[in-house]
This record gives structure tokens, sequence and C-alpha cells, in this order.
């Protein structure tokens, strides 16, 4: 392995330092964190804190050194006759930054208004062989952003907000939930049947059973038998795998929130919904209206925007389009009506996939402000309970906000005979050529011949969510660790 000359420089210190102390020791005791020390009073001796110095000024006989923690910064002022010429020529000699320090001493603060620790003692915690960057810029750099997360942590005050932000967020919704009756429990990643969404999932073999298996692609299934079992309110943070396309708002590995509440229909999710939205909000950031890539988008409002799609979508292509079986006819009528060509839309193979296409670039590409659209074609939506009135049609809505999906919800199906002919829908379009469709589920149709009340249920992407609360251009850029191509 090649080492730059200030890596040697620095392994070479490691030899010197042993001769005084341990260059890794096993702890250091804290008496605060760095968020906590700055907010003492002058005057308050004892204090112990420790981190990474991320600038050190070395003068003759006085020193400043900034060490950071993943909450915040904090100075320390180091003199030579206090702790001592030993000591000190310790630290000009052999300490470097991005080294580990634990300090201990007096609050004070200095003329400039800074809170800074007198330091009386200091121990070395841990030696860093390669020197922090000086800057990030540039593509190159965004490449090490997303490989080398921990440095992008250190030297970017933007991702430490961001990802505590994101730990705030995991926080907030575990407690919300549960005040509101929700129980948390475990689904199986591995499981043996696609369903729950329309996605191309990943696959596996089970060697112990000698069968082949799918990563999870949605939680949703499970969840449901919970309810038939007795649940009452039930969520789930659960970890998918849909293995499609990699862009800006999408990774093959992704984090969602699904929630299931007995006696509920979609209506009562929508109100669920704003509330909780509003509550998150105010937790996080401090305000319900937010900016995210040149639009503020206000999530406080009493009253949400609606989009009845069916309705929307006929006034688009300017027929009925429910009453479509055939792909290939829809097709032709949308080529005739002058909206796409052919070859717009040879890659999409099913109903559903035809549909989505056009409402994703006609509808939903043109939304900025919060906007609850329902009324959707049930072709689309096999899990979805079917509209009373019109059973082309099912009971659901999604949020979008600056052209973004933030949550999907429905009224779910509990009827057997209706779930059991919509799979079987599912295994035409998939023999069609659609490979986002589900398969036949008889252990999901079992629990649901057990019985089911009515039920509603709603999931949304963390990470789609994340970036829109803190105005992140990508998704990898709220992910901590995305999954990245193998360097050649």
């Amino acid at each position: 392995m090649d080492r730059s000359e200030q890596e040697l420089v620095r392994i070479e210190k490691i030899d010197r330092i042993r001769e005084v102390c341990n260059p890794y020791p096993d702890k250091y005791d804290r008496t605060h964190k760095l968020i906590e020390a700055r907010k003492l009073e002058d005057g308050t001796i004892g204090v112990r804190i420790a981190g990474r110095i991320v600038f050190m000024r070395k003068m003759g006989k006085l020193s400043f050194v900034r060490i950071r923690d993943i909450e915040g910064d904090m100075q320390l002022e180091i003199k030579i006759d206090i702790v001592g010429e030993e000591k000190y020529d310790f630290f000009k000699k052999l300490i470097d930054i991005g080294d580990f320090i634990g300090a201990e001493g007096e609050i004070f603060t200095t003329q400039t208004g800074e809170k800074t620790l007198r330091v009386s003692s200091f121990e070395f915690l841990g030696k860093a062989l390669r020197p922090l960057p000086e800057k990030f810029h540039g593509l190159t750099d965004m490449e090490m952003k997303y490989r080398q997360r921990y440095t992008d942590l250190i030297m970017n005050e933007d991702s430490r907000k961001v990802f505590l932000g994101r730990s705030k967020l995991y926080a907030f919704i575990h407690k919300y939930l549960g005040d509101n009756g929700f129980l948390e429990v475990e689904t199986p990643i591995l499981q043996n049947a696609v369903s729950g969404a329309s996605a191309r999932p990943f696959y596996t073999h089970h060697n112990a059973l000698d069968m082949e298996c799918n990563l999870r692609i949605a939680p949703e299934i499970y969840l449901k038998e919970c309810i038939a079992g007795g649940f009452d309110r039930v969520y789930e943070l659960a970890k998918c795998f849909r293995n499609e396309g990699m862009d800006t708002e999408h990774l093959q590995e992704f984090t969602q929130v699904e929630w299931y509440v007995s006696y509920w229909n979609f209506e009562d999710t929508i109100i669920f919904y704003k509330k909780f939205m509003q509550s998150l909000l105010m937790e996080i950031v401090g305000t319900t209206s937010i900016e995210y890539q040149g639009n503020t988008l206000d999530f406080g409002k009493d009253e949400w925007t609606r989009i009845n799609y069916c309705e929307e979508m006929e006034k688009i292509l300017g027929f009925d389009f429910l009453s479509i079986e055939d792909p290939n006819e829809l097709k032709e009528e949308i080529v005739n009506h002058g909206l796409y060509s052919l070859e717009d839309l040879e890659e999409y193979k099913s109903i559903s996939q035809i549909i989505d296409f056009v409402y994703k670039r006609k509808i939903r590409a043109n939304i900025v402000e919060p906007t609850i659209i329902y009324n959707y074609p049930a072709v689309m939506m096999p899990l979805t309970r079917r509209n009373d009135i019109d059973n082309r049609r099912v009971d659901m809505f999604q949020v979008v906000a600056s052209g973004t999906e933030l949550c999907k919800a429905y009224s779910e199906l509990v009827d057997p005979v209706i779930q059991r002919s919509a799979f079987e829908d599912q295994l035409k379009a998939k023999a069609q050529g659609d490979n986002e469709t589900m398969d036949m589920d008889e252990g999901f149709l079992s629990s649901m011949e057990q019985g089911m009340p009515p039920i509603s249920g709603l999931g949304f992407g963390i990470d789609r969510l994340m970036m829109i609360i803190f105005n992140q251009p990508s998704i990898r850029d709220v992910v901590l660790f995305p999954q990245m191509k193998d360097k050649k």
C-alpha cells in the first residue's frame, strides 16, 4: 500500500507516542458532551470533554485547539505553565489535526465571546494516520462523500445536521405512533412470495430449505396479517429492497414506514397523516413551511389541494381509459390522441404501467404544493379496497409535493374473493411482460379468509421524506452509506 508523506510522518509519530502512553487507550471518562459543556457557566471546574481535533493553532507557550463530535465543537486553551513543559512539548510535536484528545479543565469565555475550556490536563486518545481533507468540492469529492461518509461527517456541518435530523426523525416516529396507540412489530425480510407493492425484487436461494426466496419489497402483507391476528394499530420501520433503476429519488435498498389501523378508511388516514406531518416538521425543523429545490412547501394549511386521479386523467387522455383492458388498445388510443408516440410507450407492457407513465409526466410532475391525489384505477392497486360506486376505482390517496411522492395510503382490500381475482390479474400482467407484478400469495389469502376488519394503511419512504425536509437534491445525501459501484 502506497503511503503519502504525511501518513508516513504520522506512522513514525506512533512509535514516539508509545514511549509516553498507549496511542489507542481503551476509554476516557467524560463529564459532559461538547454540546453540554458549551452551556456551562464560566468558572465551572473539573469539566472533562473529548473529541476529534479539527483545528490547531500552536504557538510558543499558548495554543488553541478545536475539537468536535457529531453534535458540536468546542475550543481548548492549552498553556505551557498549566499543563507543564513535558506535556506541552508532547502536544506540539506529536499531536495532529484528526487525532482524538480528552481534556480536563475550567470553563471560561474569551474576549471574542468563544466558550472555551482552559485545559489543566489532557490525555491522548487516538492517532489518525490519514490527514483530513482540506475541503470538499467538485464531482470527485461527491464520490468521496458517499464512499467515505465518516470523512464527510467530520468535515461537513450540513451532513451532520442531516443525519442528526434522521436520528431525531426515527425517535419522533416511535414516540408519535406509540402515543397514538400503535405497536411496533418486525416482519420477515426474506420472503417466498413477491407481494406488497409493484416492483422488481431481488432473489436469493435459501440453502437450508432448498428454496428460492426474494428480499422484501414492502412489509404490507405481514402487517395486515397482524391486524387479522388482533393487533388494532401496528407499524414497522422496514428495510425494503427493489431491484430497479437508480436516480436521485431511488435506491435499491431503502427504509420505509408502514402503519395499519383497524376500523379506519382512507379519509381517516388523511386526517391522521396531516397531523403527523405537521407535528413532525415542528419537531425536526421548527416550522411547517419548508424550502425544497426552489419551492416553498406549506404543510401547515388546514386543507391541502385535492386532485381526483381518474377524472384528471380522463381530461388529459380525452377518452374513458378505465374501460380498456388490452394494453395495445390503450397505447393506440394515447397515440391517436397525440399525447405520445408508440416509441415512447414501447417499454410499458401492462395497463397499469402505461397509465402510470402518463400520470407521472402529465400530473405528478406539475405538482408543487402538498397535494392529495385520490380515486385511483383499481388495475393499478391490487391490494386496495374497490370503491362501492364504481369497482374500477379504488379508495386510496397519495400525497405529492414538488413532483415527489411522499406517501401512499389505502382503504385496504379485505374481501378474499376480490383479492384472489386481483392476484390473478397480476399474473396476467406478468404474462404480458410486466416484471413488477405480484405473485399469487396463498398465505396472505388464507389470513384474509380467516377474516379481517375494515383497515386503512399508509406507507412512506424515510429517505425521500428526508430529502424534502432537509432540501437535499439526491437520495444519496440522506442515506449514510448508499450502495456504490465497485471501483475498477
